[in-house]
């Protein structure tokens, strides 16, 4: 009796409520080592009480999850469930696994699929809806197997309800199981609106050829399914604008576009100026054009919103247009960097030796068609990762490292092999060692589009010794994955062509 009266607090059975408050309580301070919680449940296969476990955790570098473990002792009922308790992503993400017959290892990789996520398998018209399977910390093979044994529990039903569609599940069935256990090829998808899902690479940080991993902004119907309300304040009807909120803007400012008073006060600024060097400084990397202003919709929550956008010239490299847009809804903002003018004839390639402080601080523009690559490191970044980002050297490095560990959730966690966990580690500690600059270190941006820049530390970039562009010609398999092999331009060519010839012979 002694023994159980000085029992540990979480072996003992607490009620739902008390749970939640000490979960959410623990949520908010992630230095919390939260205990195991144990709460009596209604078993929904024998009608008898079994105990839940719940576990607040922490995946290193990756997302804060409940776990939730329920055994009955009446019938041996077991199953375990996974809920993200931290915030939904800012875009969706896609994981695309292509599985080759007889690599049973690739069955193992672990998978950590949340309650809004779809399964696919395309080779099989197979999709799992995410309300088929809740969240859960799995493998391959195991949600295939969980998938294949849900479908053969009430086959002695069908059979006598619908022998023929019981018939074509045994068929699928002996094709979904082939491919749990490694006897036939497929493509493995995982497609989460909220971002939260996960599948392991185990060549990590190094990219995996069978592993593809995309982001995407969520549609209107994903948003709605992810729990999101539009503002009824921010909806208008007739597709006009609201008037709401405008009452107390003064009529004079409510017809200029946003922007324009801060150009008119540059343009003055300038008028008064007597120096050049005033006039150059400010054009450097601004243009006193107005902003443009159109309605969005915002990429978090869906309200509508406005996104403003302005064309200026940067130096040594491009036009481009600047778009920016917050909403006042949810608070969520966004910035997007795109090149303007006609796609370049020729890809470009940037080397950048970085070896003081002052290469830290270059400016960089990486387009989302170019791949960064780190020779000192073996590092390479396909093209599309990380997405279009306007940042400097440090920056750049900064958010490789945030992308990869966040990408590659189980990299310092306990279920990671020790020879894994070490070459991660001495990963880390040499990407760390680039921004204190112990050695000089190679940056190398390949665009295909030429979208890319890196400023020069000098006036002139001829003096720049340390930078250097290098031009070449797409391969065939570059303009077939840009879409350029496809584009037809001869209707506008025509029509210009036509245009300036008429032009001309009006003068």
């Amino acid at each position: 009796m002694e023994n159980s009266a000085t029992a540990p607090a979480k072996d003992q059975i607490v009620d739902v409520r008390s749970v939640v408050e000490a979960v959410a309580a623990a949520g908010d301070d992630a230095d919390i080592d939260t205990p195991l919680y144990e709460v009596e449940s209604l078993c929904m296969r024998c009608g008898e009480n079994g105990v839940t476990r719940f576990l607040l955790t922490l995946i290193p570098h990756f997302r804060k999850i409940l776990l939730s473990a329920f055994e009955c002792p009446h019938c041996g009922e077991r199953n375990n469930e996974v809920q993200f308790a931290g915030e939904i992503q800012p875009r969706g993400c896609c994981y695309s696994l292509g599985i080759q017959a007889g690599d049973r290892k690739m069955l193992d990789r672990t998978v950590v699929k949340s309650e809004s996520a779809t399964i696919k398998i395309p080779e099989l018209d197979f999709e799992i809806p995410p309300e088929a399977q809740s969240g859960s910390l799995s493998t391959v093979e195991g949600i295939l197997v969980r998938a294949a044994d849900g479908l053969e529990a009430l086959q002695d039903e069908r059979k006598k309800v619908d022998p023929k569609t019981a018939e074509a599940i045994d068929q699928f069935l002996v094709k979904l199981r082939a491919c749990a256990t490694s006897d036939s090829s497929f493509t493995f998808i995982l497609d989460d609106p909220a971002g939260n899902s996960f599948i392991e690479n185990p060549c990590a940080p190094s990219p995996d050829p069978l592993l593809t991993i995309k982001f995407y902004e969520r549609t209107p119907e994903q948003q709605k399914a992810l729990g999101y309300v539009v503002d009824p304040s921010h909806e208008v009807s007739g597709g006009g604008v609201s008037e709401e909120g405008t009452n107390n803007i003064p009529e004079q400012l409510q017809n200029e576009p946003h922007g324009a008073v801060g150009a008119k006060a540059g343009r003055r600024a300038i008028a008064q100026g007597n120096s050049t060097e005033i006039a150059e400084a400010l054009f450097r990397y601004t243009a006193p054009e107005e902003v443009m202003v159109f309605p969005s919709t915002c990429g978090a929550c869906a309200a509508r919103c406005e996104c403003r956008m302005f064309i200026t010239n940067i130096p040594y490299f491009r036009e481009v247009i600047v778009m920016a847009s917050a909403c006042d809804a949810c608070g969520y903002r966004n910035s997007e960097l795109k090149p303007g003018g006609s796609i370049s004839d020729k890809g470009k390639k940037i080397t950048v030796l970085v070896e003081n402080v002052k290469d830290l601080s270059r400016d960089v523009i990486k387009s989302d068609s170019a791949g960064v690559s780190i020779p000192e490191l073996d590092l390479e970044l396909a093209s599309g990762t990380l997405g279009g980002v306007v940042t400097t050297v440090e920056g750049l490095v900064t958010k490789i490292s945030e992308s990869l560990e966040r990408v590659h959730g189980f990299t310092f966690g306990d279920s990671l092999e020790e020879d894994k966990k070490a070459k991660w580690l001495d990963f880390r500690a040499r990407l760390s060692k680039l921004l204190s600059l112990e050695s000089p270190w190679t940056l190398i941006i390949d665009d295909a589009l030429s979208n890319s820049f890196v400023a020069p530390v000098t006036d002139d970039m001829k003096d720049d010794k340390q930078l250097t562009f290098e031009e070449y010609e797409r391969s065939w398999e570059q303009n077939e994955e840009l879409g350029l092999n496809d584009m037809d331009t001869s209707v506008a060519d025509a029509a210009y062509s036509s245009a300036d010839t008429a032009a001309t012979e009006k003068n």
